[in-house]
């Protein structure tokens, strides 16, 4: 076994190829580099939004396979130019399966879920893809959305974005903004009406779990900023015309 010394400065930035191993990794990266790229403009782009989880997987092995190519002495071109052709016509099947199959698409990329129903989350569907309340609320802020009244629905999609539906004619609601972790909502009024912190439920009172998720902790429901001024534009005129009258 070959003893390492620690520290050996021409080992760690020279190593122990010859020199003229250099040109030859200039060259694989060349080559791997067109071949990949080719490859890659047949198959067509997308996004990282909009890759389904197979095609993740394959641009993992993807990557690991262009990269070995790259500077190891001992792995031949053709071995991963084989292995980077394999992949691209692993994903075009997969990607012509999901066009021709609606059960192959179910399968690979996944359904769309109902997060949010009339302002409140929906608790089970969270659960079942491994997403909080508060995760969700951070997507909802980011998209410009300041309370959860807004929504009319909210469906979390295969490719893990979120698509909102907004509400004609919001009520009150779970306030959002700012986030509830670094503020401290007003509580709810004595015998008022009372909206879960956790889920945006609004009950007719605090007194009890919340019905939807099991929640204890109560906040006072508000009206979204644009529907409160708007409110309050309404009531304005109205007072205007009283005086006048």
């Amino acid at each position: 076994m070959e003893t390492v010394i620690p520290f050996d400065w021409l080992r760690i930035f020279w190593g122990d190829a010859p020199p003229l191993f250099l040109a030859e990794i200039t060259f694989r990266v060349l080559v791997i580099w067109l071949w990949t790229v080719l490859l890659l403009r047949w198959i067509g782009g997308r996004s990282i939004s909009q890759l389904s989880l197979v095609e993740f997987l394959l641009v993992i092995a993807l990557g690991s396979a262009v990269g070995d190519a790259l500077f190891y002495p001992d792995v031949p071109l053709i071995h991963a130019m084989l292995v980077i052709l394999l992949l691209v016509l692993l994903d075009k099947a997969v990607d012509l399966a999901i066009r021709r199959w609606q059960g192959a698409k179910r399968v690979i990329d996944g359904t769309p879920l109902e997060v949010i129903r009339d302002g409140r989350i929906l608790c089970n569907g969270m659960t079942a893809r491994g997403m909080g309340a508060p995760e969700l609320m951070e997507i909802l802020r980011l998209k410009g959305i300041e309370n959860l009244a807004e929504l009319r629905a909210a469906y979390l999609e295969p490719s893990g974005m979120v698509s909102i539906f907004r509400a004609e004619t919001p009520g009150p609601g779970l306030s959002i903004c700012p986030p509830i972790e670094v503020t401290t909502p007003e509580p709810p009024r004595p015998g008022g009406p009372a909206c879960c912190r956790c889920c945006g439920h609004v009950a007719a009172d605090s007194t009890a779990s919340c019905a939807e998720c099991g929640g204890k902790v109560w906040v006072r429901p508000e009206l979204p900023v644009a529907q409160a001024a708007s409110e309050g534009r309404n009531r304005r005129n109205s007072d205007m015309r009283c005086a006048a009258s």
